[in-house]
């Protein structure tokens, strides 16, 4: 194995074309997770029918920053925009789960349906009365 694997091109994905390493593709699934962070966001707050952030959404901010963040510290790329641009995301993910994780718990999801059954008590009391 060479010294330094992490940056050699794949010999087995030669034949696609594609000129990639494992830092590389630890870089592209980190920016991918980063990207499709919004597809949660979006479908949380359909189903809600108001602006919703589901904690997902910061655990996949936190963890494609991170892998992003990696790539470029750890590859031969070690580009000072790349590791700027996903220093600052990372900080700010890590910081809402925490402030998350504080305010509701581990157990968010419980809570959160729970804060729903209890908004729709009165709601239900006003149905029966008209």
């Amino acid at each position: 194995m060479p010294a330094d694997f992490m940056n050699t091109e794949l010999a087995w994905l030669t034949w696609t074309g594609l000129h990639m390493s494992p830092w590389k593709i630890i870089g592209l699934t980190g920016a991918l997770m980063f990207g499709s962070r919004w597809l949660v966001q979006f479908l949380a707050s359909r189903k809600a029918r108001q602006p919703v952030i589901p904690r997902l959404f910061w655990y996949m901010s936190l963890l494609g920053s991170a892998m992003t963040l990696a790539y470029f510290v750890f590859s031969h790329k070690q580009d000072a925009v790349g590791i700027v641009q996903n220093l600052f995301p990372a900080f700010t993910a890590g910081y809402s789960l925490w402030l998350d994780i504080r305010h509701r718990g581990w157990n968010r999801d419980r809570n959160e349906s729970d804060d729903h059954a209890a908004a729709e008590l009165p709601a239900q009391a006003l149905r029966r009365r008209a």
